[in-house]
């Protein structure tokens, strides 16, 4: 059985990433070089529907976590790979967010 705290601790990650996407989101679309920041907010937004996804489905014990928190760390992933091309602050505490969720996931999984 899954050790309810590394559970907790990816519910947590999942959820302060998807506030941190959230934020650098509604903060991208007030930059000036919004042209520039097309993707970060892309990415911005399906990373936050997919840590909002994964803490639900880690709450729910869905039967289909694993792959739910695989699709979770590859799309951290590629968002901090975005928003670390930035030197918006919103950008780098997303990108932190981002991996640290990344990281909380893969944690979770190596006890599955």
């Amino acid at each position: 059985m899954l050790n309810e705290l590394k559970y907790k601790e990816c519910i947590e990650a999942c959820l302060q990433c998807m506030n941190a996407c959230n934020v650098c989101y509604v903060s991208c679309l007030k930059e000036y070089e919004l042209a520039m920041l097309r993707d970060c907010i892309a990415l911005d937004r399906e990373c936050a529907d997919i840590c909002a996804f994964a803490a639900q489905a880690m709450s729910r014990k869905s039967p289909y976590v694993k792959e739910i928190c695989e699709l979770c760390i590859k799309a951290c992933l590629a968002c901090a790979e975005e928003c670390e091309k930035h030197d918006h602050e919103h950008c780098k505490q997303c990108a932190e967010a981002c991996r640290k969720c990344a990281e909380a996931c893969r944690e979770m999984l190596s006890h599955v």
